[in-house]
């Protein structure tokens, strides 16, 4: 009975591989001026009961704090953990679309129109940018794929085995 010595998963090379794509990824300008973005559009959102003057919706202003606050959690971290944090963009697409219906959607008489005029751009820039953010990996995947070729393909085939 032959022995072989299995690597770790770790060191498997198509998942190195997919972890230095996500680290290009994560540094190009396009992706940083995403997260930066993101930050700002959050922290606004938490704010805008403040800034926009609505702040007597206590409902809203409650609502927009959380939101903007989670906004800011998910999408905050994919410069620095990008293979992990991508996917949640999609929650932050979430958030972005409750952002604009939070003003009918509410208990109370909140749907005035400093609270849906900030509402729907915030909501909707939230959006973009959540979703600009998500697609940024699978963007970059699909350059890197065409230009791999089959070296992957014959790399990652065991050695030695006739799989017929």
């Amino acid at each position: 009975m032959a022995s072989t010595h299995h690597a770790p998963i770790e060191e498997h090379p198509d998942l190195m591989d997919l972890r230095a794509q996500h680290d290009r990824a994560a540094t190009t300008p396009r992706a940083q001026m995403i997260e930066a973005l993101a930050l700002i559009t959050g922290l606004y959102l938490a704010a805008s009961p403040w800034i926009a003057g609505f702040n007597g919706a206590t409902t809203l202003a409650i609502t927009n704090l959380i939101a903007g606050i989670a906004y800011m959690l998910l999408l905050g971290g994919l410069g620095s953990s990008f293979e992990r944090t991508h996917s949640m963009a999609w929650a932050a697409a979430v958030i972005g679309i409750w952002t604009c219906v939070a003003p009918w959607v509410v208990a109370g008489d909140v749907a005035h129109t400093r609270s849906i005029t900030s509402n729907l751009i915030t909501g909707a820039i939230a959006t973009v940018l959540a979703v600009a953010a998500a697609l940024a990996a699978h963007g970059h995947a699909d350059d890197r794929r065409g230009s791999i070729g089959n070296r992957n393909d014959r790399r990652s085939m065991p050695q030695g085995r006739d799989d017929r």
